[in-house]
């Protein structure tokens, strides 16, 4: 829970937030994406935060291709937190593996491994720490339009 200080008393505002576990089987990705579309509709209609069409796929999008890189290149579970953080949806996704991924430089030449290019390129805030165990990485997605 969140606290906040109104006129000398605390107040405590619930967080949007949801979270799975993952254990890199087939379907995993889809359903990742399905979190994603379910905390998004949470979103819209319970907090009466506005979600572009664009911000939701973009949302789907970032979901999927972490999920797909935590499920591939770390043996043992993954997890997704999606929490909403102001105008923004937080994406975090922990891994096992400790190693830090690095996006390659662009080339249409390239047949795969642009996720991570992409994930850098639609969000607004990228950053992978590693733990204890593993990794954590971070992507903040915008959930209106700029103008």
């Amino acid at each position: 829970m969140n606290e906040a200080a109104h006129n000398g008393y605390r107040l405590e505002m619930a967080l949007v937030r949801t979270s799975a576990q993952y254990e890199g089987r087939p379907g995993d990705i889809a359903r990742g994406r399905e979190l994603a579309r379910e905390f998004l509709a949470r979103v819209g209609a319970r907090q009466g935060t506005p979600v572009s069409r664009r911000a939701g796929d973009l949302v789907q999008l970032v979901v999927s291709e972490l999920l797909t890189n935590a499920c591939k290149y770390a043996p043992g579970p993954a997890l997704v937190d999606l929490e909403l953080s102001g105008d923004q949806v937080e994406v975090t996704v922990w891994d096992t593996a400790p190693a830090l991924p690095v996006a390659q430089p662009a080339d249409p030449a390239r047949i795969g491994r642009h996720g991570l290019e992409i994930v850098k390129a639609v969000c607004h805030h990228f950053e992978v720490r590693r733990e204890a165990v593993g990794k954590r990485t971070t992507a903040r997605i915008r959930l209106a339009d700029d103008a």
